[in-house]
């Protein structure tokens, strides 16, 4: 009997059909779990194809055969979700919006420049010197060098700037003499350059000028400047004019009881603090011999700012005016507001300060003396026969390079540094050359915190020049040595000045070196 005249054979085929649209749309749990279990007993599964009943062998693959290719419809609902957001277009507007988020901050960076007026290279500029703010004085290094470059005044001996560490320095070994009592003073020391120097101690007012001030390194023309330059009889500008009776005193006043003790010094260690500028270092007290505790004098020169201030850093003066070994002395009246140039009168004027002396060693207050001063007279002065010793600068030994260094770091007023160089080379001052053979010097740039001197005439010639240079240009006394020397040279061929200049390792073996309590601010515009 066919199946169109079987009514169940018709319903049979209706419900199959039912039962394969409704195993098409969701699959049965339980039908799942026999047909698995079917697979399983290896016992035939049977499916339906175009009408026909069809047998299979059975395996795991048949049993995936028979499950339904249809997605659950939870995930297709979640494909039309997402569907048309993953189109070409929404991924062209995704990545369109990353780009714009990645390059805001560079955009607003642009905009602040340009707001500011400044250019793309001066915005690097800015930012290269916020990066390197932990390393100011590395940077500064190599700004220095590539403005020596482009300016030519550093020649061949500036190398391109590199990315490398600051230099470290340190001191170096230093032959000096185990004991004091086995020095002997050389003889021929005596024989330098002999002539008399007198100096003008009081100004009186020129005539036909109403206004008339009287200043501590007085008023010197030109042709007086130059004539002190030779080394000859004469009397010489040098610190303490005093103007007509009538107008103020210039400055640097003492108590007579301290002047008095001055002029008894014969071999001299002084230092200065002004302006409450530094603190109070003593000499190393062990490595004092008992022969320089008793004949060396150690005066350390202060103001009454000062002085009030190291009884409250717990420095009190015995009866004799002593802090350990320093004799305290307080100059009063100084003759200038910049502290600096007023350090400079003890520094280059010991020969003034202390006129029966013969020996003087200057030590910057950031200095603590760790040497017995007799041993370092011996050393840099008795054994190399010289009669004024001082260090190179550890870093620089050129002029121009000191002259931009004081600009960049607004040591000066600018345009007081650049009218006291020009004056320089126009008189005839000339680049550091160390291929030379013939250079006079090791270095034409000094460090200036440590001088030993014998109080020669020459020596007390070259010491009122060099103050004289500092009175009448800037305070930065670096910019002034290598000129001063180079001319008393110049305008002295026959007569010789022994001047040994030694390594600044030297230097820091013989007195560690510490920072200043306050970097006093540059003067203000004369």
């Amino acid at each position: 009997m066919s199946a169109s005249n079987n009514p169940r054979a018709l319903h049979s085929i209706s419900i199959e059909g039912q039962s394969k649209s409704r195993s098409m749309d969701c699959f049965d749990e339980w039908q799942i779990g026999q047909l698995m279990m079917s697979a399983s007993n290896k016992r035939v599964a049977k499916h339906k194809h175009a009408d026909t009943i069809l047998e299979e062998e059975p395996s795991q693959m048949g049993v995936h055969k028979l499950l339904p290719t249809v997605v659950p419809r939870r995930g297709r609902r979640l494909g039309r979700i997402f569907r048309p957001a993953l189109s070409f277009r929404s991924w062209l507007l995704l990545l369109a919006l990353l780009c714009l988020f990645s390059f805001a901050p560079f955009g607003l960076k642009f905009v602040s420049l340009v707001g500011h007026g400044g250019s793309m290279e001066s915005g690097i500029s800015s930012s290269q010197q916020l990066h390197i703010t932990g390393n100011v004085e590395r940077f500064n290094k190599e700004v220095e060098q590539q403005q020596l470059q482009q300016s030519g005044y550093g020649g061949d001996a500036i190398k391109a700037p590199g990315r490398k560490h600051r230099r470290q320095h340190f001191p170096c070994e230093i032959g000096l003499s185990e004991k004091v009592d086995y020095l002997i003073e050389p003889k021929d020391l005596r024989n330098f350059t002999q002539f008399s120097l007198e100096y003008v101690t009081m100004e009186e007012k020129p005539l036909g000028v109403n206004s008339f001030e009287s200043k501590f390194g007085g008023h010197p023309t030109l042709e007086e400047r130059e004539k002190s330059f030779h080394a000859l009889n004469q009397t010489l500008h040098c610190g303490f004019v005093k103007g007509n009776p009538g107008f103020s005193n210039t400055g640097f006043d003492f108590d007579e009881k301290d002047r008095a003790y001055m002029s008894t010094c014969q071999v001299v260690v002084s230092s200065c603090i002004f302006g409450n500028s530094d603190f109070l270092r003593r000499p190393t007290s062990k490595k004092i011999s008992e022969y320089s505790k008793k004949n060396v004098c150690f005066v350390m020169f202060v103001d009454e700012q000062t002085l009030s201030k190291l009884a409250l850093d717990g420095h009190v003066l015995d009866d004799r005016g002593l802090v350990g070994l320093w004799k305290v002395v307080i100059a009063r009246n100084l003759p200038y507001k910049d502290m600096r140039r007023t350090g400079k009168v003890p520094k280059f004027l010991s020969h003034r300060i202390f006129p029966s002396s013969r020996y003087s060693i200057w030590l910057d207050s950031k200095m603590r003396l760790n040497a017995d001063p007799m041993l370092i007279i011996e050393y840099f002065l008795w054994r190399t026969r010289s009669e004024y010793a001082i260090s190179n600068h550890y870093d620089r030994h050129c002029v121009w390079e000191e002259v931009l260094q004081n600009k960049r770091l607004n040591k000066y007023n600018q345009t007081a540094i650049d009218e006291q160089f020009n004056f320089y080379q126009s008189d005839g001052l000339r680049k550091f050359d160390p291929s030379d053979p013939n250079t006079p010097l090791p270095s034409y740039v000094p460090e200036g915190s440590f001088i030993v001197r014998a109080h020669t005439p020459m020596s007390n010639l070259f010491s009122c020049l060099w103050f004289n240079e500092v009175d009448r240009f800037t305070s930065r006394d670096q910019l002034s040595f290598a000129y001063t020397y180079l001319k008393l040279r110049r305008t002295n061929p026959n007569q010789p000045f022994y001047l040994n200049m030694f390594k600044d390792c030297e230097r820091r073996a013989l007195a560690k070196l510490f920072r200043h309590r306050v970097f006093p601010s540059p003067p203000p515009v004369p």
